[in-house]
Protein backbone atom coordinates (compact mmCIF):
# COMPACT_ATOMS: atom_id res chain seq x y z
CA UNK A 1 0.00 0.00 0.00
CA UNK A 2 1.39 3.44 -0.97
CA UNK A 3 2.37 5.97 1.67
CA UNK A 4 1.56 8.96 -0.53
CA UNK A 5 -1.85 10.55 -0.30
CA UNK A 6 -3.49 10.95 -3.72
CA UNK A 7 -0.24 11.31 -5.59
CA UNK A 8 -0.50 14.17 -8.09
CA UNK A 9 -0.27 13.10 -11.67
CA UNK A 10 2.06 14.67 -14.19
CA UNK A 11 0.51 17.78 -15.69
CA UNK A 12 1.51 19.97 -18.61
CA UNK A 13 1.71 23.34 -16.88
CA UNK A 14 2.49 25.15 -20.14
CA UNK A 15 -0.68 23.93 -21.84
CA UNK A 16 -2.75 24.88 -18.78
CA UNK A 17 -1.33 28.42 -18.74
CA UNK A 18 -2.08 28.80 -22.45
CA UNK A 19 -5.61 27.43 -21.97
CA UNK A 20 -6.23 29.97 -19.21
CA UNK A 21 -4.78 32.73 -21.46
CA UNK A 22 -2.08 33.58 -18.90
CA UNK A 23 0.60 33.12 -21.58
CA UNK A 24 0.44 32.92 -25.36
CA UNK A 25 1.39 29.85 -27.45
CA UNK A 26 4.35 31.86 -28.81
CA UNK A 27 5.61 32.54 -25.29
CA UNK A 28 5.28 28.85 -24.45
CA UNK A 29 7.38 27.93 -27.51
CA UNK A 30 10.09 30.41 -26.49
CA UNK A 31 10.05 29.10 -22.92
CA UNK A 32 10.37 25.49 -24.17
CA UNK A 33 13.42 26.50 -26.22
CA UNK A 34 14.90 28.22 -23.17
CA UNK A 35 14.19 25.11 -21.10
CA UNK A 36 16.01 22.96 -23.64
CA UNK A 37 19.09 25.20 -23.77
CA UNK A 38 19.31 26.05 -20.05
CA UNK A 39 18.21 22.74 -18.52
CA UNK A 40 15.78 24.57 -16.23
CA UNK A 41 12.28 23.35 -15.55
CA UNK A 42 9.58 24.96 -17.69
CA UNK A 43 8.07 26.89 -14.78
CA UNK A 44 11.44 28.49 -13.97
CA UNK A 45 11.95 29.43 -17.62
CA UNK A 46 8.52 31.07 -17.79
CA UNK A 47 9.22 33.10 -14.65
CA UNK A 48 12.80 33.99 -15.71
CA UNK A 49 11.58 35.23 -19.10
CA UNK A 50 8.96 37.38 -17.39
CA UNK A 51 5.98 35.69 -19.04
CA UNK A 52 4.29 34.83 -15.73
CA UNK A 53 4.61 35.86 -12.08
CA UNK A 54 5.86 33.12 -9.76
CA UNK A 55 2.84 33.54 -7.46
CA UNK A 56 0.47 33.17 -10.44
CA UNK A 57 2.28 30.04 -11.61
CA UNK A 58 2.16 28.44 -8.16
CA UNK A 59 -1.50 29.35 -7.67
CA UNK A 60 -2.40 27.69 -10.98
CA UNK A 61 -0.34 24.63 -10.05
CA UNK A 62 -2.00 24.46 -6.62
CA UNK A 63 -5.50 24.69 -8.10
CA UNK A 64 -4.76 22.13 -10.84
CA UNK A 65 -3.31 19.58 -8.39
CA UNK A 66 -5.89 20.37 -5.70
CA UNK A 67 -3.18 20.93 -3.08
CA UNK A 68 -2.51 24.02 -0.91
CA UNK A 69 -0.14 26.84 -1.87
CA UNK A 70 1.68 27.88 1.33
CA UNK A 71 3.56 31.16 1.80
CA UNK A 72 6.54 30.06 3.93
CA UNK A 73 7.15 33.66 5.01
CA UNK A 74 3.90 33.43 6.97
CA UNK A 75 4.39 29.87 8.24
CA UNK A 76 5.81 28.98 11.67
CA UNK A 77 8.36 26.24 10.95
CA UNK A 78 9.40 23.71 13.61
CA UNK A 79 13.20 23.19 13.21
CA UNK A 80 13.14 19.74 14.84
CA UNK A 81 10.38 18.63 12.50
CA UNK A 82 12.30 19.91 9.47
CA UNK A 83 15.36 17.95 10.63
CA UNK A 84 13.32 14.71 10.65
CA UNK A 85 14.22 14.58 6.95
CA UNK A 86 17.96 14.27 6.15
CA UNK A 87 19.44 17.45 4.69
CA UNK A 88 20.67 15.61 1.58
CA UNK A 89 17.12 14.55 0.68
CA UNK A 90 15.64 17.94 1.54
CA UNK A 91 18.06 19.76 -0.75
CA UNK A 92 18.02 17.12 -3.48
CA UNK A 93 14.23 17.19 -3.89
CA UNK A 94 13.71 20.82 -2.72
CA UNK A 95 11.30 19.90 0.08
CA UNK A 96 10.67 20.91 3.69
CA UNK A 97 8.65 19.12 6.39
CA UNK A 98 5.99 21.57 7.57
CA UNK A 99 3.63 19.75 9.91
CA UNK A 100 2.69 16.32 11.23
CA UNK A 101 -1.02 15.62 10.88
CA UNK A 102 -3.14 12.64 11.99
CA UNK A 103 -3.30 11.31 8.43
CA UNK A 104 0.24 12.07 7.30
CA UNK A 105 3.02 14.65 6.93
CA UNK A 106 2.47 18.02 5.24
CA UNK A 107 5.44 18.53 2.93
CA UNK A 108 6.30 21.83 1.21
CA UNK A 109 7.62 21.11 -2.30
CA UNK A 110 9.08 23.31 -5.02
CA UNK A 111 7.87 20.70 -7.57
CA UNK A 112 4.91 18.69 -6.24
CA UNK A 113 4.58 16.87 -9.60
CA UNK A 114 7.82 14.94 -8.98
CA UNK A 115 6.42 11.42 -8.50
CA UNK A 116 9.86 9.89 -7.93
CA UNK A 117 10.56 12.37 -5.10
CA UNK A 118 7.21 11.56 -3.43
CA UNK A 119 7.96 7.82 -3.42
CA UNK A 120 11.47 8.28 -2.00
CA UNK A 121 10.34 10.76 0.66
CA UNK A 122 7.46 8.57 1.83
CA UNK A 123 9.94 5.71 2.38
CA UNK A 124 12.32 7.97 4.29
CA UNK A 125 9.65 9.52 6.54
CA UNK A 126 7.66 6.26 6.86
CA UNK A 127 4.44 8.27 6.65
CA UNK A 128 1.79 9.35 4.18
CA UNK A 129 2.92 12.40 2.22
CA UNK A 130 0.56 15.34 1.82
CA UNK A 131 2.24 17.70 -0.68
CA UNK A 132 1.88 21.49 -0.73
CA UNK A 133 3.43 23.87 -3.24
CA UNK A 134 5.86 26.54 -1.95
CA UNK A 135 8.26 29.09 -3.41
CA UNK A 136 11.67 27.52 -4.00
CA UNK A 137 13.55 30.64 -2.84
CA UNK A 138 11.69 30.66 0.50
CA UNK A 139 12.18 26.92 0.88
CA UNK A 140 15.95 27.21 0.40
CA UNK A 141 16.07 30.02 2.97
CA UNK A 142 14.37 27.71 5.50
CA UNK A 143 16.83 24.89 4.77
CA UNK A 144 19.79 27.26 5.22
CA UNK A 145 18.41 28.45 8.55
CA UNK A 146 17.51 25.05 9.97
CA UNK A 147 20.34 22.82 8.79
CA UNK A 148 23.01 24.75 10.66
CA UNK A 149 26.61 23.55 10.49
CA UNK A 150 26.99 23.71 14.30
CA UNK A 151 26.88 19.94 14.76
CA UNK A 152 29.34 19.37 11.91
CA UNK A 153 31.68 22.07 13.26
CA UNK A 154 31.59 20.48 16.73
CA UNK A 155 32.33 17.05 15.23
CA UNK A 156 35.27 18.36 13.18
CA UNK A 157 36.62 20.16 16.25
CA UNK A 158 36.58 16.84 18.12
CA UNK A 159 38.38 15.14 15.23
CA UNK A 160 41.10 17.80 15.22
CA UNK A 161 41.41 17.55 19.00
CA UNK A 162 42.04 13.80 18.69
CA UNK A 163 44.76 14.45 16.12
CA UNK A 164 46.46 16.84 18.55
CA UNK A 165 46.05 14.50 21.53
CA UNK A 166 49.45 12.86 21.37
CA UNK A 167 52.00 14.94 23.28
CA UNK A 168 54.68 14.17 20.69
CA UNK A 169 52.68 15.72 17.85
CA UNK A 170 54.24 18.89 16.42
CA UNK A 171 51.54 21.53 15.99
CA UNK A 172 53.35 23.15 13.08
CA UNK A 173 53.44 19.80 11.26
CA UNK A 174 49.71 19.26 11.81
CA UNK A 175 48.87 22.61 10.29
CA UNK A 176 51.50 23.17 7.60
CA UNK A 177 51.22 19.62 6.27
CA UNK A 178 47.43 19.99 6.01
CA UNK A 179 47.52 20.60 2.29
CA UNK A 180 44.73 18.25 1.31
CA UNK A 181 41.06 19.07 1.79
CA UNK A 182 40.56 16.03 4.07
CA UNK A 183 42.75 17.38 6.89
CA UNK A 184 40.63 18.08 10.01
CA UNK A 185 41.84 21.68 10.40
CA UNK A 186 41.02 22.42 6.75
CA UNK A 187 37.56 20.85 6.95
CA UNK A 188 36.85 22.63 10.24
CA UNK A 189 37.67 26.06 8.78
CA UNK A 190 35.75 25.26 5.62
CA UNK A 191 32.67 24.37 7.69
CA UNK A 192 33.04 27.58 9.75
CA UNK A 193 33.25 29.76 6.64
CA UNK A 194 30.40 27.96 4.87
CA UNK A 195 28.19 28.38 7.93
CA UNK A 196 29.07 32.08 8.15
CA UNK A 197 28.24 32.68 4.49
CA UNK A 198 24.99 30.75 4.80
CA UNK A 199 23.87 32.82 7.80
CA UNK A 200 25.10 36.06 6.12
CA UNK A 201 27.50 36.82 8.97
CA UNK A 202 29.65 39.93 8.61
CA UNK A 203 32.35 38.83 11.09
CA UNK A 204 33.74 35.64 12.65
CA UNK A 205 35.32 35.81 16.13
CA UNK A 206 37.58 32.97 17.34
CA UNK A 207 38.23 33.45 21.06
CA UNK A 208 40.15 31.06 23.34
CA UNK A 209 38.96 31.03 26.96
CA UNK A 210 40.39 29.22 29.98
CA UNK A 211 38.74 25.87 29.27
CA UNK A 212 36.77 26.37 26.05
CA UNK A 213 37.01 27.84 22.57
CA UNK A 214 34.29 30.26 21.50
CA UNK A 215 33.36 30.80 17.86
CA UNK A 216 31.01 33.73 17.42
CA UNK A 217 29.36 35.11 14.27
CA UNK A 218 28.00 38.62 13.93
CA UNK A 219 24.65 38.37 12.15
CA UNK A 220 22.68 41.58 11.57
CA UNK A 221 25.00 43.32 14.01
CA UNK A 222 24.46 40.81 16.86
CA UNK A 223 26.92 38.09 17.93
CA UNK A 224 25.78 34.43 18.03
CA UNK A 225 27.99 32.04 19.98
CA UNK A 226 29.05 28.41 19.69
CA UNK A 227 31.16 27.01 22.56
CA UNK A 228 33.58 24.11 22.08
CA UNK A 229 35.24 22.13 24.83
CA UNK A 230 38.29 21.31 22.68
CA UNK A 231 40.29 24.39 23.72
CA UNK A 232 43.63 23.12 22.45
CA UNK A 233 42.45 23.23 18.82
CA UNK A 234 42.54 27.05 19.06
CA UNK A 235 46.29 27.14 18.39
CA UNK A 236 45.96 24.93 15.31
CA UNK A 237 43.14 27.06 13.91
CA UNK A 238 45.01 30.32 14.53
CA UNK A 239 48.25 29.03 12.99
CA UNK A 240 46.36 27.81 9.92
CA UNK A 241 44.65 31.20 9.49
CA UNK A 242 48.00 32.99 9.87
CA UNK A 243 49.47 30.83 7.12
CA UNK A 244 46.51 31.63 4.86
CA UNK A 245 47.05 35.35 5.54
CA UNK A 246 50.83 35.27 5.06
CA UNK A 247 51.48 36.26 8.69
CA UNK A 248 54.35 35.26 11.00
CA UNK A 249 53.25 32.07 12.79
CA UNK A 250 56.10 32.34 15.32
CA UNK A 251 54.98 35.79 16.52
CA UNK A 252 52.33 35.37 19.23
CA UNK A 253 53.04 38.40 21.40
CA UNK A 254 52.14 41.18 18.94
CA UNK A 255 48.90 41.93 17.04
CA UNK A 256 49.00 41.19 13.31
CA UNK A 257 46.74 42.10 10.38
CA UNK A 258 46.34 40.22 7.12
CA UNK A 259 43.90 39.20 4.44
CA UNK A 260 43.16 36.34 2.08
CA UNK A 261 40.57 35.34 -0.50
CA UNK A 262 38.21 32.38 -0.44
CA UNK A 263 35.71 30.86 -2.81
CA UNK A 264 32.81 29.52 -0.73
CA UNK A 265 29.82 27.95 -2.49
CA UNK A 266 30.55 29.88 -5.68
CA UNK A 267 30.95 33.19 -3.85
CA UNK A 268 34.16 35.27 -3.87
CA UNK A 269 34.89 36.22 -0.27
CA UNK A 270 37.63 38.62 0.81
CA UNK A 271 38.64 37.98 4.45
CA UNK A 272 40.31 40.70 6.52
CA UNK A 273 41.96 39.13 9.55
CA UNK A 274 43.21 40.63 12.81
CA UNK A 275 45.01 38.70 15.55
CA UNK A 276 45.58 39.92 19.11
CA UNK A 277 47.33 38.27 22.07
CA UNK A 278 44.88 37.68 24.93
CA UNK A 279 45.07 35.93 28.30
CA UNK A 280 44.58 32.38 27.01
CA UNK A 281 46.17 32.53 23.54
CA UNK A 282 45.39 34.62 20.48
CA UNK A 283 42.03 36.07 19.55
CA UNK A 284 41.17 36.25 15.83
CA UNK A 285 38.50 38.43 14.24
CA UNK A 286 37.72 38.09 10.55
CA UNK A 287 35.64 40.54 8.53
CA UNK A 288 33.94 38.86 5.56
CA UNK A 289 33.49 40.92 2.39
CA UNK A 290 31.37 39.28 -0.30
CA UNK A 291 32.51 40.55 -3.70
CA UNK A 292 30.18 38.30 -5.71
CA UNK A 293 27.56 40.99 -6.22
CA UNK A 294 30.14 43.73 -6.90
CA UNK A 295 29.79 47.28 -5.61
CA UNK A 296 26.29 48.17 -4.44
CA UNK A 297 24.84 51.05 -6.49
CA UNK A 298 23.81 54.18 -4.62
CA UNK A 299 20.12 53.51 -5.14
CA UNK A 300 20.53 50.11 -3.41
CA UNK A 301 22.24 51.24 -0.18
CA UNK A 302 18.88 52.12 1.38
CA UNK A 303 18.92 55.92 1.30
CA UNK A 304 15.44 57.47 1.27
CA UNK A 305 14.78 59.01 -2.15
CA UNK A 306 14.68 62.55 -0.79
CA UNK A 307 18.18 62.17 0.76
CA UNK A 308 19.59 60.24 -2.22
CA UNK A 309 18.49 63.02 -4.58
CA UNK A 310 20.23 65.69 -2.51
CA UNK A 311 23.33 63.51 -2.01
CA UNK A 312 23.66 63.02 -5.78
CA UNK A 313 23.49 66.78 -6.23
CA UNK A 314 26.26 67.20 -3.64
CA UNK A 315 28.65 64.66 -5.21
CA UNK A 316 28.17 66.25 -8.65
CA UNK A 317 29.99 69.35 -7.41
CA UNK A 318 33.47 69.86 -8.93
CA UNK A 319 35.20 70.42 -5.58
CA UNK A 320 34.77 70.30 -1.81
CA UNK A 321 34.97 67.73 1.01
CA UNK A 322 32.10 65.31 1.60
CA UNK A 323 32.20 63.16 4.75
CA UNK A 324 30.34 59.94 5.54
CA UNK A 325 30.35 59.31 9.30
CA UNK A 326 29.31 56.62 11.73
CA UNK A 327 30.77 53.83 13.88
CA UNK A 328 32.55 50.75 12.54
CA UNK A 329 30.18 48.49 10.64
CA UNK A 330 27.60 51.17 9.86
CA UNK A 331 28.00 50.87 6.07
CA UNK A 332 30.13 53.98 5.43
CA UNK A 333 32.37 52.27 2.86
CA UNK A 334 29.35 50.82 1.04
CA UNK A 335 27.88 54.32 0.67
CA UNK A 336 31.18 55.80 -0.53
CA UNK A 337 31.73 53.07 -3.12
CA UNK A 338 28.13 53.52 -4.27
CA UNK A 339 28.92 57.19 -4.87
CA UNK A 340 32.18 56.30 -6.67
CA UNK A 341 30.36 53.88 -8.97
CA UNK A 342 28.21 56.78 -10.19
CA UNK A 343 31.16 59.17 -10.51
CA UNK A 344 33.37 56.63 -12.30
CA UNK A 345 33.25 57.85 -15.91
CA UNK A 346 36.00 58.00 -18.57
CA UNK A 347 36.33 61.79 -18.25
CA UNK A 348 37.24 61.71 -14.53
CA UNK A 349 40.50 60.67 -12.88
CA UNK A 350 39.71 59.01 -9.54
CA UNK A 351 42.30 57.96 -6.95
CA UNK A 352 41.53 56.22 -3.65
CA UNK A 353 43.79 55.97 -0.59
CA UNK A 354 42.59 53.14 1.67
CA UNK A 355 43.60 50.86 4.51
CA UNK A 356 42.83 48.29 3.26
CA UNK A 357 41.41 48.40 -0.28
CA UNK A 358 38.03 46.72 0.19
CA UNK A 359 36.60 46.59 -3.35
CA UNK A 360 38.45 46.57 -6.66
CA UNK A 361 36.99 49.01 -9.16
CA UNK A 362 37.88 49.36 -12.86
CA UNK A 363 39.39 52.63 -14.12
CA UNK A 364 40.13 53.80 -10.56
CA UNK A 365 43.68 54.03 -9.17
CA UNK A 366 43.53 52.45 -5.72
CA UNK A 367 46.43 52.79 -3.27
CA UNK A 368 46.74 50.79 -0.05
CA UNK A 369 48.38 52.46 2.94
CA UNK A 370 51.27 50.47 4.45
CA UNK A 371 52.39 52.03 7.71
CA UNK A 372 55.28 49.59 8.31
CA UNK A 373 57.26 50.99 5.39
CA UNK A 374 56.21 54.59 6.00
CA UNK A 375 53.49 54.65 3.35
CA UNK A 376 51.09 56.69 5.49
CA UNK A 377 47.86 58.45 4.55
CA UNK A 378 49.67 61.79 4.58
CA UNK A 379 52.50 60.65 2.31
CA UNK A 380 50.17 58.96 -0.19
CA UNK A 381 47.80 61.94 -0.24
CA UNK A 382 50.62 64.31 -1.11
CA UNK A 383 51.67 62.00 -3.95
CA UNK A 384 48.13 61.67 -5.30
CA UNK A 385 47.82 65.43 -5.74
CA UNK A 386 50.69 65.23 -8.23
CA UNK A 387 48.76 62.59 -10.20
CA UNK A 388 46.24 65.14 -11.53
CA UNK A 389 43.09 63.63 -9.97
CA UNK A 390 39.58 65.04 -10.27
CA UNK A 391 38.21 63.00 -7.38
CA UNK A 392 39.96 61.65 -4.28
CA UNK A 393 38.63 59.06 -1.85
CA UNK A 394 40.41 59.01 1.50
CA UNK A 395 39.51 55.81 3.36
CA UNK A 396 39.45 57.54 6.74
CA UNK A 397 40.50 60.87 8.23
CA UNK A 398 42.46 59.75 11.29
CA UNK A 399 44.55 62.74 12.30
CA UNK A 400 45.17 66.42 11.73
CA UNK A 401 47.69 65.75 8.93
CA UNK A 402 45.36 63.69 6.75
CA UNK A 403 42.45 66.05 7.56
CA UNK A 404 44.39 69.14 6.52
CA UNK A 405 45.66 67.62 3.26
CA UNK A 406 42.15 66.43 2.36
CA UNK A 407 40.67 69.87 3.12
CA UNK A 408 43.37 71.71 1.15
CA UNK A 409 42.81 69.35 -1.79
CA UNK A 410 39.09 70.15 -1.59
CA UNK A 411 39.94 73.89 -1.65
CA UNK A 412 42.13 73.56 -4.75
CA UNK A 413 39.61 72.14 -7.20
CA UNK A 414 39.27 68.50 -6.15
CA UNK A 415 36.21 66.60 -4.96
CA UNK A 416 37.27 64.68 -1.85
CA UNK A 417 35.22 61.88 -0.26
CA UNK A 418 36.15 60.44 3.13
CA UNK A 419 34.90 58.89 6.38
CA UNK A 420 35.10 59.97 9.99
CA UNK A 421 34.24 58.14 13.22
CA UNK A 422 31.69 60.40 14.89
CA UNK A 423 28.18 59.95 16.27
CA UNK A 424 26.28 62.30 13.98
CA UNK A 425 26.65 64.86 11.21
CA UNK A 426 26.64 67.97 13.40
CA UNK A 427 29.50 66.87 15.67
CA UNK A 428 31.65 65.85 12.67
CA UNK A 429 32.61 69.42 11.77
CA UNK A 430 33.41 70.10 15.44
CA UNK A 431 35.54 66.94 15.47
CA UNK A 432 37.68 68.27 12.60
CA UNK A 433 38.38 71.51 14.45
CA UNK A 434 39.00 69.51 17.62
CA UNK A 435 41.75 67.63 15.73
CA UNK A 436 43.56 70.93 15.41
CA UNK A 437 42.53 71.84 11.85
CA UNK A 438 42.05 75.56 11.20
CA UNK A 439 38.29 76.33 11.48
CA UNK A 440 38.62 78.69 8.46
CA UNK A 441 39.85 75.74 6.38
CA UNK A 442 36.97 73.52 7.52
CA UNK A 443 34.40 76.25 6.84
CA UNK A 444 35.78 76.88 3.35
CA UNK A 445 36.14 73.24 2.23
CA UNK A 446 33.46 71.13 3.92
CA UNK A 447 30.33 70.89 1.74
CA UNK A 448 28.22 68.09 3.23
CA UNK A 449 28.19 65.33 5.87
CA UNK A 450 26.22 62.10 5.76
CA UNK A 451 25.78 60.29 9.08
CA UNK A 452 24.45 56.76 9.01
CA UNK A 453 23.59 53.71 11.09
CA UNK A 454 22.26 50.26 10.37
CA UNK A 455 19.12 49.22 12.25
CA UNK A 456 17.63 45.74 12.20
CA UNK A 457 14.55 44.97 10.14
CA UNK A 458 11.61 43.37 11.90
CA UNK A 459 11.14 39.77 10.73
CA UNK A 460 8.03 39.79 8.55
CA UNK A 461 7.30 36.18 9.46
CA UNK A 462 6.65 36.89 13.15
CA UNK A 463 5.83 40.62 13.23
CA UNK A 464 3.00 41.72 15.54
CA UNK A 465 1.63 45.10 16.66
CA UNK A 466 3.10 46.36 19.94
CA UNK A 467 2.42 49.08 22.49
CA UNK A 468 5.44 51.27 23.40
CA UNK A 469 6.85 50.58 26.87
CA UNK A 470 7.68 53.30 29.42
CA UNK A 471 11.15 54.10 28.05
CA UNK A 472 9.86 54.19 24.48
CA UNK A 473 7.02 56.50 25.54
CA UNK A 474 9.61 58.86 27.02
CA UNK A 475 11.47 58.87 23.69
CA UNK A 476 8.25 59.67 21.81
CA UNK A 477 7.45 62.45 24.25
CA UNK A 478 10.97 63.87 23.89
CA UNK A 479 10.67 64.20 20.12
CA UNK A 480 6.97 65.05 19.94
CA UNK A 481 7.64 68.81 19.59
CA UNK A 482 9.79 68.37 16.48
CA UNK A 483 8.23 65.12 15.26
CA UNK A 484 4.45 65.01 15.80
CA UNK A 485 3.23 61.43 16.21
CA UNK A 486 -0.48 60.65 16.15
CA UNK A 487 -2.21 57.29 15.87
CA UNK A 488 1.04 55.51 14.96
CA UNK A 489 1.07 51.70 15.11
CA UNK A 490 4.43 50.17 15.98
CA UNK A 491 5.53 46.56 15.54
CA UNK A 492 7.95 44.01 17.03
CA UNK A 493 9.05 40.53 16.01
CA UNK A 494 8.09 37.70 18.38
CA UNK A 495 10.96 35.46 17.22
CA UNK A 496 10.74 32.45 14.91
CA UNK A 497 12.83 30.01 12.87
CA UNK A 498 13.31 32.54 10.07
CA UNK A 499 15.06 35.02 12.37
CA UNK A 500 16.86 32.65 14.81
CA UNK A 501 14.36 33.71 17.49
CA UNK A 502 15.60 37.33 17.49
CA UNK A 503 12.53 38.96 15.91
CA UNK A 504 14.77 40.65 13.32
CA UNK A 505 15.96 39.63 9.88
CA UNK A 506 18.29 41.80 7.82
CA UNK A 507 19.24 45.44 8.30
CA UNK A 508 18.36 48.78 6.76
CA UNK A 509 20.24 52.07 6.71
CA UNK A 510 19.26 55.19 8.66
CA UNK A 511 20.70 58.43 7.25
CA UNK A 512 20.97 62.12 7.96
CA UNK A 513 22.44 64.62 5.48
CA UNK A 514 23.79 67.99 6.58
CA UNK A 515 24.61 70.45 3.79
CA UNK A 516 26.81 73.36 4.78
CA UNK A 517 25.63 76.97 4.48
CA UNK A 518 27.02 80.40 5.33
CA UNK A 519 25.55 80.50 8.85
CA UNK A 520 27.33 77.25 9.79
CA UNK A 521 30.58 78.50 8.26
CA UNK A 522 30.41 81.76 10.21
CA UNK A 523 29.77 79.86 13.47
CA UNK A 524 32.81 77.64 12.84
CA UNK A 525 35.07 80.59 12.07
CA UNK A 526 34.00 82.34 15.25
CA UNK A 527 34.57 79.15 17.32
CA UNK A 528 30.98 79.03 18.59
CA UNK A 529 29.80 75.38 18.70
CA UNK A 530 26.38 76.27 20.14
CA UNK A 531 25.71 78.68 17.28
CA UNK A 532 26.96 76.08 14.82
CA UNK A 533 24.60 73.46 16.25
CA UNK A 534 21.69 75.93 16.13
CA UNK A 535 22.44 76.81 12.49
CA UNK A 536 22.77 73.15 11.50
CA UNK A 537 19.60 72.03 13.29
CA UNK A 538 17.60 74.86 11.68
CA UNK A 539 18.72 73.95 8.13
CA UNK A 540 15.48 73.54 6.13
CA UNK A 541 16.46 70.12 4.73
CA UNK A 542 18.07 68.61 7.85
CA UNK A 543 16.45 65.60 9.54
CA UNK A 544 18.22 63.85 12.41
CA UNK A 545 19.06 60.17 12.61
CA UNK A 546 16.42 59.77 15.31
CA UNK A 547 13.70 61.19 13.09
CA UNK A 548 14.80 59.03 10.15
CA UNK A 549 14.73 55.96 12.40
CA UNK A 550 11.27 56.92 13.67
CA UNK A 551 10.08 57.09 10.06
CA UNK A 552 11.11 53.44 9.67
CA UNK A 553 9.41 52.49 12.95
CA UNK A 554 6.16 54.18 11.89
CA UNK A 555 6.31 52.23 8.61
CA UNK A 556 6.70 48.98 10.59
CA UNK A 557 10.16 48.31 9.12
CA UNK A 558 12.04 48.48 12.43
CA UNK A 559 11.12 48.61 16.12
CA UNK A 560 11.17 51.40 18.68
CA UNK A 561 13.93 49.47 20.49
CA UNK A 562 16.17 49.95 17.45
CA UNK A 563 15.19 53.63 17.30
CA UNK A 564 16.28 54.00 20.92
CA UNK A 565 19.61 52.33 20.15
CA UNK A 566 20.31 54.99 17.52
CA UNK A 567 18.90 57.84 19.61
CA UNK A 568 20.99 56.90 22.66
CA UNK A 569 24.08 57.96 20.74
CA UNK A 570 22.85 61.26 19.42
CA UNK A 571 20.36 62.65 21.94
CA UNK A 572 22.32 62.58 25.20
CA UNK A 573 22.55 66.36 25.06
CA UNK A 574 20.29 68.95 23.44
CA UNK A 575 23.12 71.12 22.11
CA UNK A 576 20.70 73.84 21.08
CA UNK A 577 19.95 74.67 24.72
CA UNK A 578 23.03 73.19 26.42
CA UNK A 579 25.53 75.53 28.08
CA UNK A 580 28.94 75.98 26.49
CA UNK A 581 30.51 73.84 29.26
CA UNK A 582 28.35 70.88 28.17
CA UNK A 583 29.53 71.27 24.58
CA UNK A 584 33.15 71.43 25.74
CA UNK A 585 32.62 68.17 27.64
CA UNK A 586 31.19 66.58 24.51
CA UNK A 587 34.23 67.63 22.50
CA UNK A 588 36.53 66.14 25.14
CA UNK A 589 34.77 62.78 24.85
CA UNK A 590 35.48 62.76 21.12
CA UNK A 591 39.24 62.91 21.60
Amino acid sequence: MSNTAAQPKRIRIGDILVAQQIITPEQLDLALRDQKSSGRKLGKSLVALGYVEESTLLTVLSRQLNIPFIELQQFQVDPQLVKSLPETLARRFRVVVLRKEPDGVLLGMADPTDIFALDELSRSLKATIKPAVVRESELLDILDLVYSREEEIASLAGELDEELEGSAVDLADVVTDATDSDAPVVRLLQAIFEDAIKTKASDIHIEPDENVLRIRQRIDGVLHEQVMNEKRIASAVVVRLKLMSGLDISEKRMPQDGRFNLKVKGRDIDVRLSTMPVQYGESVVMRLLDHTGGVMPLDKVGMPEIIAKRFRKVIDRPHGLILVTGPTGSGKTTTLYGALSELNTPDKKIITVEDPVEYRLPRISQVQVYEKIGLTFGKVLRATLRQDPDILLVGEIRDAESAEIALRAAMTGHLVLSTLHTNDAITSALRLTDMGVDPFLVAASLKAIVAQRLVRRICENCAVDATPDENQQQLLEAVRRSYPITNATFRVGRGCTHCHGTGYRGRVGVFELLEFNRAMGDALRSGDPVAFNRAAASHPHFRSLSHSALDLARQGITSLSEVMRVSALVEDEDLETAPVEAVDQLLETLE
